[in-house]
Formats: structure tokens, C-alpha cells, sequence
């Protein structure tokens, strides 16, 4: 039975495994909310300028959060902070569910772990990228992450297909739009604490394993972030990463799917099953990419296949008709994701062992925190209907200077299995 299994699967432990499970059941929320979210928020009495800045702050809130967690997983353990974070997604989701004050759902969002994107924020990625890194083999680190991406789309483009069906289902009953929006609220909050409990399962085996491990590093400024002898690398990547995130920031899943109802008029249950495609086209794309990245190496798979789907977003807009807007979209799903697990897997290569938690933290919050701004920008124009095309030339343009800078600082770096 075993023999059947892709090689990636029969490497990994019984920790392995529950990490899998615990990633596909989180991007299954996120991929729920994501769908309804701004229709959720705007039900609640806020304008387009509001939920720009609201999602901002949101991400700014998990930026800081998952930085302080991730630099110190290693040494305060990683279950204990997963769990952590599990509790704050579940705190958020009711938040949310319970209150349409602004403050008050600044406050939530802040101190809480919501994902406006479908995409993954908090401490967790980075907690289960190190744990993972630890035991399995370096050659199939790259086909590892693959498969966790396509279980993480797979898993996101459900949550966005269940959301679309739950809100179709729950029309023919008395709720009003926003009490539909609102079952996915708490079912998000449900899922987190779903999660917490799952967590509690982890070994001792998912920790740093040795004493000098954990306490690798010198008493510095750099060692406060849980990086000394990596710096350098992290500093740089996570320069980029912002960059990269900071365009992306300007089509998250949840406004690309009110931009859809905006040009369009399309409805959230059809929203639903598009983004469904799009992420089921965007994890199954990730497989590929790690049979790429063993012909090519990670920084120029991440690169060659980055470039033509942030051509393919530019033209979104472009298109005059719903159809062709959708297979634009769907065929620039089926390219961009390809970058996320060589990525993931560049970064574990390229830093010390102990180091691994504390640089993915970091180039993860890099990562949030370049998306934390953008939907700011967003909000105001989406307020104008002259400008609601603008976010998608603006994100095309910047991710292709970002696939050219990381080519030119990173192409002779290479990972200890390419040299």
C-alpha cells in the first residue's frame, strides 16, 4: 500500500501527516471567508474606504503577532504556539461574528488571525515549514512543500465552493445577506478552535530536537529575531517578498471577487465555484513545479514561471466579457502559485537548521506585511468606478520588477542539493 503512495508521502512521519490535515483544514476556512468577507463587512453599514482600511489593519495585526510567535517557536516550542495561534484565529472569527463597530472589529482583527486573501497569515505556515524541514530528506523537501501547496489550494478552493453553496442554501431560508455571511463567520471561528485541539496531538518530534539547536544563538540584536548566521539571506529575501506581496495585496482573493461583482455583476455563490477552479488549478500547478525545480533549480523556476502569469493579471481587466475574464484569471491561477513551494523550500535550503522557524517567520511577515498595506489603497479605489481596474496593472507591474530583482540577487545562491 505504501509502494502506491507519491514519494513525498512516504517520507513523512505520523507528524507529518496531522500538520497536512491541520494546513487543509485552515485554508478551508480561509478559503470560506475570503468569498464573503467584503460583502460581510459592507453588509454591516461599512463603505469601500472602511474595509480597505479594516483588512490593513488586520494584516498589520497578524504581521505582528506572527512575527513575535515565529521568532520564538524554537525556543518556546512550536505546539505551544501553534495552539496559540489556532486560539487567536477562533477569538477573531467570533469577534467578528458578534459586533459591527469598527473599533471593535479593528480591535478583533488587530489581536486575531483573519485571512481577507484566502491565503495563509499567522504563525502557522512558518511553524509547520521548519518541523516538516527536520524530517524529511533535502531532496524532497521541494516535493513535500508541493504537495502541502496543492493540499492548501485544494482545501481553499473547497472553503470557496462551500461558501457560494451555503449562501445559495441559506437564501431560500429568512436570513438576511448579512446573517448568511455571517454562518461563515462562525463556522470560520469553529475552525479555530478545531485546530487548537488538533495541535494538542503534535510529538515531541515537530520541536527543535537538540538543547545546542535551540540555543544556537549569540546574545544580539539579530539573534532577538531568531536569526544570526542567516541575516543576511533573510534580510534580503524578505525585502523582496514585500515587495511581491505588496502587489499581490492589490488583488487578495476577497476584493478580486468584489471586482468581479462590480464589473460583472456576479454573485457570490458563482464567485464560489471560480475561485474554487482557481485554486484547484493553482495547487495541482505546484507538483509540476517541483518536478521543474529539479531540472532547473528553485530561483529559476520561481522566476520563469512567475513572469507570465503577472502578464496574464495585467490583462484581466483588459478582457471585455465576463468569460474571457475568467479564463484569463483561471489560466493565471494555473501558473502562479508554481513560486510557492520552490520558495518555501529555497528558504529552508539557504539558512542554518535552528534558524529555519525563525526565517520563515520573518520572511512570512515580510510577506504580510507588504499585503497588510495594499488594501488600503484599494478601498479608495474601488470607492471611485474609474478606478477599479487600476489594482490590477498596479500588481502586474510590481510583480514582474520583483521576478527580475530576485533573479538578478539570487541566481548564484544555490541550495546545498543543486550545487
Amino acid at each position: 500500500m505504501t509502494a502506491l503512495l507519491p514519494s513525498a508521502f512516504r517520507v513523512l512521519t505520523c507528524d507529518g501527516y496531522l500538520l497536512f490535515l491541520t494546513r487543509f483544514i485552515r485554508l478551508f476556512a480561509y478559503g470560506s471567508l475570503s468569498v464573503v468577507l467584503v460583502f460581510y463587512l459592507i453588509g454591516l453599514g461599512l463603505n469601500a474606504s472602511q474595509t480597505g482600511l479594516l483588512l490593513t489593519l488586520t494584516l498589520v495585526g497578524d504581521t505582528v503577532i506572527s512575527l513575535y510567535l515565529t521568532t520564538r517557536a524554537d525556543r518556546m516550542g512550536r505546539r505551544r504556539i501553534l495552539i496559540v495561534g489556532a486560539i487567536l484565529m477562533a477569538a477573531a472569527g467570533l469577534a467578528f461574528a458578534c459586533t459591527h463597530n469598527l473599533v471593535l472589529l479593528i480591535i478583533a482583527g488587530t489581536m486575531g488571525v483573519i485571512s481577507p486573501s484566502g491565503n495563509e497569515v499567522g504563525p502557522f505556515l512558518s511553524i509547520e515549514q521548519a518541523a516538516l524541514s527536520h524530517v524529511i530528506p533535502d531532496r524532497s523537501r521541494t516535493e513535500v512543500f508541493a504537495w502541502s501547496t496543492l493540499a492548501g489550494s485544494v482545501a481553499a478552493a473547497l472553503g470557496a465552493l462551500f461558501a457560494g453553496m451555503i449562501t445559495r442554501v441559506l437564501e431560500k431560508s429568512t436570513l438576511t445577506p448579512v446573517g448568511m455571511y455571517r454562518v461563515v463567520v462562525i463556522f470560520y471561528a469553529v475552525i479555530g478552535a478545531l485546530l487548537a485541539i488538533l495541535f494538542l496531538r503534535l510529538s515531541s518530534a515537530a520541536e527543535v530536537r537538540s538543547p545546542e539547536e535551540a540555543s544556537a544563538f549569540p546574545g544580539t540584536v539579530k539573534s532577538f529575531f531568531g536569526v544570526g548566521r542567516s541575516h543576511r539571506v533573510v534580510v534580503k529575501l524578505s525585502s523582496l517578498f514585500a515587495l511581491d506581496s505588496f502587489a499581490g495585496g492589490f488583488v487578495v482573493q476577497s476584493f478580486a471577487a468584489y471586482w468581479f461583482y462590480l464589473r460583472f455583476g456576479v454573485n457570490p455563490a458563482t464567485l464560489g465555484v471560480i475561485f474554487f477552479w482557481a485554486n484547484i488549478f493553482a495547487g495541482i500547478s505546484a507538483l509540476l513545479a517541483a518536478r521543474l525545480a529539479a531540472r532547473w533549480g528553485l530561483i529559476n523556476t520561481m522566476v520563469v514561471t512567475h513572469l507570465p502569469s503577472n502578464i496574464l493579471l495585467i490583462l484581466v481587466p483588459l478582457v471585455p466579457n465576463l468569460w474571457l475574464a475568467i479564463i484569463v484569471l483561471l489560466v493565471r491561477f494555473s501558473i502562479s502559485q508554481m513560486d510557492v513551494p520552490t520558495r518555501q523550500s529555497y528558504i529552508m535550503a539557504v539558512v542554518s537548521k535552528e534558524e529555519r522557524s525563525a526565517a520563515a517567520g520573518i520572511t512570512g511577515v515580510a510577506r504580510t506585511t507588504g499585503a497588510a498595506i495594499s488594501p488600503l489603497f484599494v478601498g479608495f479605489m474601488f470607492a471611485q468606478p474609474s478606478w477599479i481596474n487600476v489594482p490590477f496593472f498596479i500588481a502586474g507591474t510590481l510583480k514582474i520588477l520583483y521576478d527580475l530583482l530576485l533573479y538578478r540577487e539570487f541566481v548564484a545562491v544555490q541550495p546545498p542539493e543543486e550545487q
